[in-house]
């Protein structure tokens, strides 16, 4: 059996996470937007971006290295929402939500790198 990409918790949790993204900074000023906001949304984006791609790479290696990017990301934008809360633009208990929901992510997408080229 051939498992899709939408089957992939990792990939359906990454995209829940951009969603999320897309939408805390939905609410933010003009100047929020254009600065933290962007790079942030981007960052989220990139995490299920790469995992697709990595996914439809034909080789294994190449789908790690693009998992690595992914877990980057992943980090970087854990960054940008702590500078969100520092900045008042996030409120600590949507930020504590959040970085749960990332670390969750961050072992999941451990574990799917480890398994690329077991099966």
């Amino acid at each position: 059996m051939i498992i899709q990409l939408d089957d992939l918790e990792v990939y359906k949790l990454a995209m829940e996470i951009g969603e999320d993204t897309w939408q805390m900074v939905e609410g933010w000023s003009g100047f929020a937007k254009d600065t933290l906001g962007k790079q942030v949304v981007r960052s989220s984006d990139s995490i299920a971006l790469n995992i697709a791609e990595g996914y439809g790479r034909f080789h294994f290696k190449e789908n790690k290295n693009f998992c690595y990017i992914a877990r980057g990301s992943n980090m970087e934008t854990k960054c940008a929402m702590q500078k969100a809360v520092n900045r008042n633009l996030l409120p600590i208990d949507d930020f504590t939500l959040f970085t749960s929901k990332q670390e969750r992510l961050h072992r999941i997408l451990n574990g799917y790198i480890k398994s690329i080229g077991t099966k």
